[in-house]
């Protein structure tokens, strides 16, 4: 058996990988079990957790979701780490907190010395891929465990580290390039715009499709462990499906009415002025509701684009005989407002960004739909993952694991913690730590914010109005009921929950006295 190599010394090999659709071997070490299983691990961007029938939606057509919820683990009210791309991701990638990996904003890169789930596995019989979005810095670039990489995302070269060649292509561009497009941008690449209005068949999710089961078809002798992140149902919100659904047979959402008053933060009836004052982008009126309407009917064609191509991915899986020795996970990195209380996008604390769709098909378990209604966090999917792989991580990780929820042996009954980080100013520039930062200059409050299990929500903000909503009587966050004296005694057991937490994580982010 070959010596299992130090941390450091595999860390330093592999931050020498070069780039895009390359293939490098990975570490040995001791063998698992005798038969190893492979992980598929599905996710989008900004898909907000009732876009899918088992979580309410009955509008959306997304049959092949709807397929895997009902052989699936479902967690029915699952929760980012922070309701931004690169935070989230680092969570999924490392099973840290954001403010544990240093990912705080977007557009950070992982730090390396925290592993991702391959290095922490470390099996040289493994054969892994990371296709689609990364967002974890130098986007096009082979790393972190992985030997196979399609990239998709050309926008991020301004964040590239040092020594990281800025004129690289993603896989997707230069497929297309292939196929005979003309780039639409000075850089040589395609723009998102571009991109969402090809023909399906040119599309990233079809790209990725088309990727991923070619690696199944490759691997398939094999244990794998590949993931395939979908950009879609995220902005620009326009693709090959805009016309699927019509605007008029929209379901608004039910708190889409409800105005942000003047005890809810500040900094969330600014985002609400910049909509109703123009236009959202160059493409949406939000000043209309037919607008409204119409961004909601392209944000669904997204999400049944994105079920097609995992649908085709899935049924691979079953055409080569992998399916029963595979667990699958689907996920979103965090939701999107779209049209609750007349917002869009993420980066705040009310349900819809932070309210994700997540499932777990693992082979341990008969095919048959189990839902697990107790609040869970994305904090918990690496220790998850780790025990279905049959892995004990080097370091302990401050989540814990589900299988014993997914069991049905114990309930999901713990409170649930998000965070939000201040971003902080920011000057684009490659350099050794990826774009500069300047911790004096933080751009907005932060907030921490708890899910207790009896259905009460405490956002505790530094430098704004703070929140609270009891979810069971007012699931669209309407009343807050912050500051109130009859909830004096509810704000301060769910503070204290999370000044408790915030003391084992070493959350040093100060709150506001009761």
């Amino acid at each position: 058996m070959i010596p299992r190599p130090s941390r450091r010394t595999f860390l330093k090999s592999m931050a020498s990988v070069g780039a895009v659709v390359a293939t490098a071997p990975v570490p040995v070490r001791p063998a698992l079990s005798h038969r190893k299983p492979n992980l598929l691990f599905l996710w989008t961007d900004e898909q907000r957790a009732d876009t899918i029938d088992v979580y309410g939606n009955k509008r959306i057509h997304t049959p092949n979701l709807a397929k895997l919820a009902a052989e699936s683990v479902v967690f029915r009210n699952a929760y980012v780490s922070q309701p931004v791309c690169t935070p989230s991701r680092a969570t999924v990638m490392m099973g840290l907190w954001p403010h544990q990996s240093g990912c705080t904003q977007n557009n950070i890169a992982l730090s390396e010395g925290s592993p991702t789930l391959p290095e922490i596995v470390c099996d040289s019989d493994y054969r892994t891929g990371y296709f689609g979005k990364w967002h974890l810095g130098d986007e096009v670039f082979l790393q972190r465990g992985f030997q196979e990489w399609r990239s998709i995302e050309d926008i991020y070269w301004e964040y590239f580290r040092e020594g990281r060649d800025a004129n690289q292509k993603s896989s997707y561009c230069e497929w297309l390039k292939r196929l005979g497009c003309k780039p639409d941008t000075p850089r040589d690449d395609f723009s998102r715009g571009f991109a969402s209005r090809l023909p399906i068949e040119r599309c990233k999710p079809k790209y990725l499709e088309q990727e991923a089961c070619d690696f199944l078809r490759r691997r398939r002798t094999e244990p794998f462990m590949l993931y395939v992140n979908f950009l879609e149902p995220h902005m620009p919100f326009s693709g090959p499906l805009n016309d699927l659904y019509r605007p008029e047979d929209v379901t608004l959402p039910a708190n889409f009415d409800d105005p942000i008053e003047e005890n809810e933060p500040e900094a969330y009836r600014a985002r609400v002025r910049k909509y109703v004052e123009g236009l959202y982008g160059k493409e949406f009126d939000l000043t209309k509701e037919s607008e409204w309407r119409r961004l909601i009917a392209h944000y669904w064609g997204l999400v049944t684009q994105v079920d097609r191509s995992i649908g085709a991915i899935l049924a691979t899986l079953e055409e080569l005989g992998l399916a029963d020795n595979t667990i699958v996970v689907f996920t979103s990195d965090h939701g999107d407002m779209m049209g609750s209380h007349r917002l869009v996008e993420k980066s705040i604390m009310y349900q819809e960004a932070l309210h994700v769709p997540w499932m777990f098909r693992a082979p341990q378990w008969q095919r048959r739909q189990r839902v697990v209604e107790g609040p869970v966090s994305h904090i918990d999917l690496m220790p998850t993952m780790l025990e279905l792989l049959g892995v004990d991580p080097d370091r302990k990780l401050p989540g814990k694991s589900l299988v014993p929820a997914m069991k049905g042996e114990a309930a999901a009954s713990e409170p649930v913690f998000v965070e939000w980080n201040a971003p902080q100013a920011m000057e684009k520039g490659r350099n050794p730590g990826g774009a500069r930062r300047d911790a004096s200059r933080l751009e907005g409050p932060s907030t921490r914010a708890v899910i207790a299990p009896d259905g009460w929500k405490l956002c505790l903000n530094d430098r704004d109005r703070s929140q609270l909503f009891n979810l069971e009587k007012d699931p669209g966050e309407t009343v807050n009921l912050y500051g109130r004296s009859e909830q004096r005694s509810v704000i301060e057991r769910l503070a204290a929950l999370i000044r408790a937490w915030q003391q084992r994580v070493d959350d040093r982010v100060g709150l506001p006295s009761l």
